[in-house]
């Protein structure tokens, strides 16, 4: 089985991706540090900030190594902001029977409300360098998330009041 996780900055993609590994032993690729990998060794002339360019682009990998896990039937979880909601458009019926994907998104009323605790978090697991990011643009991409999300009929895992993120069960 492959897991996707998506949605949008500081939503708690690489929280939920660790507590899947700790509670089904699957192996996971971090789609920011593919990012950084291919960026530093030089394998694209992108940067971190080049972030219209880069879904496309990364995408374009990340959906080979989905395929690749599927067709060896190799369990997987990818994590990262860079997995667009019409994800399934990838994958004929034969992937998609392996794959899952879930997406996380914020309100803007939680946004709001817990601003703080938002960035209070962010390096809880992974620890970023510079962090210019607003709740102006959490609310703005979540809400652009939430849209594509319900466009394209996506798994979101919605959050509104207290911030809880149930382990999906896969299967």
């Amino acid at each position: 089985m492959v897991v996707l996780i998506g949605g949008s900055s500081h939503t708690g993609k690489t929280l939920l991706a660790k507590r899947m590994i700790e509670a089904y032993k699957y192996p996971c690729i971090s789609i920011d540090l593919l990012k950084m990998g291919l960026i530093r060794s030089g394998n694209t002339a992108l940067t971190p900030v080049d972030d219209a360019r880069l879904k496309p682009y990364l995408w374009n990998i990340v959906k080979e190594i989905v395929k690749t896990a599927v067709e060896n039937d190799q369990d997987l979880i990818v994590e990262g902001a860079y997995i667009p909601c019409n994800w399934k458009r990838y994958f004929n019926k034969k992937y998609l029977e392996s794959i899952r994907a879930y997406f996380i998104v914020m309100s803007a009323n939680y946004i709001e409300r817990h601003w703080a605790d938002i960035v209070g978090h962010a390096c809880e697991i992974e620890h970023r360098r510079s962090d210019e990011f607003s709740p102006y643009v959490a609310i703005s991409e979540n809400i652009e998330n939430l849209a594509q999300c319900k466009k394209y009929g996506c798994n979101i895992i919605y959050i509104d009041g207290a911030y809880r993120v149930p382990l999906p069960e896969i299967k």
